[in-house]
């Protein structure tokens, strides 16, 4: 067997394996300078639209501080419009770059997986071809009638393929790495591409709402037109019914939909996180209340008591909800025996406490947070509408909710009742996080819009 020649063979396998990656770099390197100038371009542009944009907001505000009139509400229409579609095209410009994007770092990752594959096969090879190396010995060398100067050569060679594993294993290594940061940051440019569409889906539908209003103003008799106070009044008495209506909270007493917008734009103000995804949070976790019951009313059973559901010293959990729940209870002055409490589902713990749904651990990791943004005197109540109203909006603001995008908002939602983000191929928190957006989306259109427009 003439081991030198193998070795020396092996060994140029290596190196054209180690080099290879190199080119496919350098192919990576020129799309990503495509993509920039493109993008350029589209950031140029974007940046024009934007301050369309803004001078449309600008122009729109003013028209909406003037009296209410037949010419003015058509003049806010059709601004509003305008406004709409702009945002339209200044998501299509972002959706487009996000999307030259994507393909490059969708090819990236390919590349870079090709390039571990190439490798890990390089290095098996090698490591075959050292195995039967490494039982070599001078003895059996000399044997094979091999001289030392041979022998010794073979050597070399075989510490330069030892040297070139080694190489090898640090090459995959950082193709690995690397493979992780580009897939983290294609996960967000896809999240963007998402925020942007859904962004497009609402301007529509402002756009649909605004038209239909228009022509309905521009139908007007013109008798109607002449008694135009007759809509505005129309529209004061609907604005009224929206603030008047009931909005339900769990396991506590259902307030009018106005006391539940002001404490929603109060908690917004204090942490970022919209209004009506707040309400919709709340909505969601009453609407689960209507489906799973209470416990720990007067009327339930032993096995609803506190005690029974919820964590405690004896039970085999991290947490003491028992003790947390004691303190919140005393510091309140209210019996811990009577407060309604969320039932355990399916095989969990229950103990959940009022609107926002908090278990007693958690509360009390927010109860200063929340007496201090309310200036209360008093502790912080989990069953208090207010309260719990700020707890929800520090807890998704804390959850990442704060600035409004879709992506951000409906993973907070999954984590707020999960722990972890929505996730489709792992459904079994996502529909929390789906119906919330859906909630948002409705009373954000349905409730909040029209009394802006008033």
């Amino acid at each position: 067997m003439n081991f030198r020649k193998y070795s020396v063979f092996f060994l140029i396998i290596a190196i054209l394996f180690l080099h290879a990656p190199k080119f496919v770099f350098g192919q990576i390197v020129g799309g990503e300078a495509a993509v920039q100038n493109r993008e350029a371009q589209l950031r140029a542009e974007l940046d024009q639209v934007l301050k369309d944009i803004a001078e449309k907001e600008k122009v729109l505000q003013q028209e909406r501080a003037k009296g209410a009139s037949l010419e003015r509400d058509r003049k806010v229409l059709e601004l509003e419009i305008a406004s709409a579609l702009s945002k339209i095209r200044a998501k299509n410009l972002l959706i487009e770059t996000l999307g030259k994007d994507i393909n490059l770092k969708t090819q990236t990752i390919n590349e870079l997986n090709e390039k571990i594959e190439r490798s890990k096969e390089s290095l098996g090879q090698l490591m075959r071809r050292t195995h039967q190396y490494d039982g070599v010995s001078l003895v059996e060398a000399m044997l094979e009638n091999r001289n030392l100067s041979e022998f010794f050569l073979d050597q070399d060679s075989f510490d330069s393929i030892n040297g070139g594993m080694q190489e090898l294993f640090e090459e995959i290594q950082i193709a690995k790495n690397q493979t992780e940061v580009e897939r983290t940051n294609l996960d967000k440019r896809k999240s963007q591409e998402t925020d942007a569409r859904r962004a497009i889906e609402g301007e529509k539908r402002k756009i649909e709402v605004a038209e239909a209003e228009k022509k309905r103003l521009l139908n007007l008799s013109k008798q109607e037109q002449k008694n135009y106070e007759t809509v505005i009044k129309s529209r004061e008495k609907r604005a009224a019914e929206i603030r008047s209506a009931l909005f339900a909270l769990r396991d506590s007493a259902a307030i009018p939909f106005g006391k539940a917008l002001e404490y929603a734009n109060f908690a917004s103000a204090k942490t970022g996180v919209r209004p009506a995804y707040i309400l919709a949070i709340l909505t969601q976790e009453t609407n689960l209340g209507a489906n799973v019951g209470t416990c720990n009313r007067p009327q339930d059973p032993l096995e609803k008591h506190w005690k029974a559901i919820m964590p405690g010293p004896g039970d085999k959990s991290s947490r003491d909800d028992e003790a947390a729940y004691l303190r919140i209870t005393s510091e309140l002055g209210l019996d811990p025996n009577n407060m309604p409490l969320s039932c355990p589902w399916q095989t969990g713990w229950g103990g959940a406490m009022g609107p926002s749904q908090f278990i007693p651990t958690t509360w009390e990791l927010f109860k200063d947070r929340i007496k201090v943004a309310l200036g209360k005197t008093s502790p912080a109540n989990p069953w208090e509408p207010k309260d719990a109203f700020m707890a929800t909006a520090f807890y998704t603001m804390d959850l990442g909710a704060a600035g409004g995008s879709y992506s951000a908002e409906r993973d907070a939602a999954c984590r707020y009742y999960s722990g972890r983000k929505c996730d489709s191929r792992k459904p079994a928190n996502t529909f929390y996080g789906n119906q919330v957006m859906g909630k948002a989306a409705s009373i954000q259109e349905n409730m909040i819009d029209p009394l802006q427009n008033l």
